[in-house]
């Protein structure tokens, strides 16, 4: 690594991997086990410890806290992980924590996601790619969070929750429960407030997709059916629209049900 990109207050040990144009900001600490890819910068008083492998291009804001010990009372030191693909934004103040041994013992970030200031990740949590975290938002831990969802600012996601992909969550929201994929949710506890049209209309999903995404909408909350009922009904309609049959598969997987 070139020296020049060490500010001269950081600390890093001697076993961190760092690839030789990573830049690292004034008086942040780098741990024994970490890894940091290519072409990604850290700025001032962060500190990236445990067992953390981060990609390449990544832009991490001043005073965030990455692989910290999970905020779990069972942890015991285990040498669990934290995984940071490429490419992502990582504002001020975010707190990431490592996996448990109780679970996979890994917590994943995806790529390309944007992560705005305080966001909490907690341990086992594994986020997709693509995404947008407002504010505030927070992952409890074991939490799910699929591509190209976003969460509004102050979103907080109950242990074990599961968030489909193109999921968007209104300020505030509280999730006890899953939210199916393509569906706009807020309140406390979070509901659901119709299709997310315009967002997959801006990533291209085309008018026969989004024809056959409302007719599931309606099925599963309009129409008056239990989510066995729903399933059921949309079986047809997934086996020409692979839209729906995605909703289909994430309902499968719904263990603790899904906001109604």
């Amino acid at each position: 690594m070139a020296a020049g990109r060490i500010h001269p207050t950081a600390l890093v040990a001697p076993g961190a991997q760092l690839a030789d144009d990573v830049e690292i900001g004034p008086y942040t600490i780098i741990g024994e086990h970490v890894a940091i890819g290519t072409g990604t910068t850290v700025g001032a008083h962060a500190v990236i410890t445990g067992h953390t492998r981060i990609g390449a291009r990544n832009r991490i804001f001043h005073f965030v806290s990455l692989g910290e010990a999970p905020q779990d009372k069972k942890y015991a030191d285990e040498p669990t992980r934290l995984e940071i693909g490429d490419d992502n934004v990582i504002r001020e103040f975010c707190t990431f924590n490592t996996g448990t041994v109780q679970d996979r013992g890994v917590t994943t970030l995806g790529s390309h996601n944007w992560i705005m200031a305080y966001v909490h990740i907690a341990h086992d949590c594994v986020v997709g790619d693509h995404t947008i975290f407002a504010n505030n938002a927070s992952l409890a831990g074991h939490a799910e969070v699929g591509d190209w969802a976003i969460l509004g600012g102050f979103t907080g996601v109950h242990q074990f929750c599961k968030v489909g992909a193109h999921v968007m969550t209104g300020i505030s929201s509280v999730v006890f429960k899953d939210i199916p994929p393509f569906v706009m949710a807020s309140g406390q506890p979070a509901a659901p407030h119709g299709l997310n049209s315009e967002g997959l209309k801006r990533r291209g999903f085309s008018a026969d997709a989004l024809a056959a995404l409302k007719r599931a909408y309606r099925i599963l909350y309009r129409e008056g059916n239990t989510v066995a009922e729903a399933q059921a009904r949309l079986e047809p309609l997934a086996a020409t629209h692979a839209e729906v049959r995605q909703l289909l598969d994430f309902l499968a997987r719904a263990e603790r049900g899904i906001i109604r």
